[in-house]
């Protein structure tokens, strides 16, 4: 389901998929993360191929005007665990409201390990 807006310009409409990628790439930009672990069968096929997507490890849901996101990392080792957490949820949730310009009701961080 794609997440739609009305302003002043018209209607805008931003696909689930573009929120996942920009929600990945802005996680993988965050310290402390090392990578993103597949979510989706699809994903695990693609790792086989080594063709990794900027929403591995992302999951996005929209209803109404709020976005629901669920990101599954690998930590850096070392770090505190809950502070890696919460710079990684105000990273990614500022910058999915700057972009999409709608509200990040929740973002669920599993840490799925650690690594060097």
């Amino acid at each position: 389901m794609a997440l739609k807006t009305n302003n002043s310009y018209g209607t805008i409409t931003v696909a689930e998929d573009v929120i996942a990628s920009l929600a990945g790439h802005l996680a993988l930009k965050c310290y402390g993360v090392v990578d993103k672990v597949p979510t989706s069968f699809g994903d695990t096929i693609s790792d086989l191929f080594k063709q990794h997507s900027k929403s591995r490890g992302v999951r996005v849901f929209t209803k109404g005007d709020r976005i629901y996101v669920d990101l599954f990392v690998v930590f850096k080792y070392g770090l505190p665990i809950p502070a890696v957490a919460a710079s990684l949820k105000s990273t990614v949730k500022y910058g999915l409201e700057r972009f999409t310009g709608m509200i990040v009701a929740n973002i669920d961080v599993h840490v799925v390990g650690v690594r060097l």
